[in-house]
């Protein structure tokens, strides 16, 4: 069964830094192909960075060269690095398989609020 964890949200000033974290369970992140997506209020949720095979990675536009993705195969865990950060990245974050259906199983999110 498929579990997923995340956590490392926050309030944080436009520019600063926050790291989030999934814990993955059911899935071995290795070999499969995982993303991070964050949906704001009134918009549908969209992938921002992905991550195969623990190795490869691509990212939106509007995160370029500000987020990082990342995998620790040992801990089954994957990490979104997230720096210069703009009141127009607020929103909830979500990990889950980079082709995860609306319907499919997603975890709680975290919540990342970008604000002075």
């Amino acid at each position: 069964q498929v579990q997923l964890v995340e956590s490392g949200g926050g309030l944080v000033q436009p520019g600063g830094s926050l790291r989030l974290s999934c814990a993955v369970s059911g899935i071995k992140i290795s070999i499969g192909a995982m993303g991070w997506y964050r949906q704001a209020p009134g918009n549908h949720r969209e992938l921002v960075a992905g991550i195969t095979s623990g190795v490869t990675t691509a990212y939106a536009d509007s995160v370029k060269g500000r987020f990082t993705i990342s995998a620790d195969n040992a801990k089954n865990t994957v990490y979104l690095q997230m720096s210069s950060l703009r009141p127009e990245d607020t929103a909830v974050y979500y990990c889950n398989t980079l082709n995860a259906a609306p319907q499919d199983y997603w975890g709680q999110g975290t919540q990342v609020t970008v604000s002075s």
